[in-house]
């Protein structure tokens, strides 16, 4: 497993436990971050800090994120998307739209895998479609490149 997939692994875990404990705030984020670095991937080389500015991106700009997911998850009320899926889908949202180092189909296609390991039967399809309808208003709007 790349190192890069391994940190966009904790960062899901990390927000889906702050999600699934009432999001209650971002120091109790950075706590369940630490936890996960230490025990979950003690050996884990984290020399960019890529795995806290992920969280940190996805927690500083958590309503714009949740908002561009619930234009696209049309029949699907943010609360509603299950955890798992909608912390997948912050994680791929905030790498689109706010991190210009990740390639838009690297973003997406990491943000599929990681659906397919962790989701439901039809998590790879779903976040596919909400994320790449997402990139296609960011390209629209010269936000990413196609």
């Amino acid at each position: 497993m790349s190192n890069r997939h391994l940190a966009r692994t904790i960062a899901m875990q990390t927000l889906f436990e702050w999600d699934f404990h009432g999001k209650k705030s971002i120091d109790d984020a950075k706590e369940k971050l630490s936890y996960n670095l230490s025990d979950f991937s003690p050996k884990f080389e984290n020399d960019d800090h890529f795995v806290e500015s992920t969280v940190n991106g996805v927690l500083e700009n958590i309503a714009d994120i949740d908002s561009l997911i619930s234009k696209y998850a049309t029949d699907w009320p943010i609360e509603q998307i299950t955890i798992v899926d909608r912390n997948i889908l912050r994680v791929g949202t905030y790498e689109l739209k706010y991190n210009p180092e990740i390639p838009s189909k690297v973003a997406i296609n990491e943000a599929i895998e990681i659906a397919k390991k962790f989701g439901g039967e039809s998590s790879g399809k779903f976040v596919n479609g909400v994320l790449g309808a997402i990139f296609k208003e960011l390209a629209q709007q010269g936000i990413v490149k196609e």
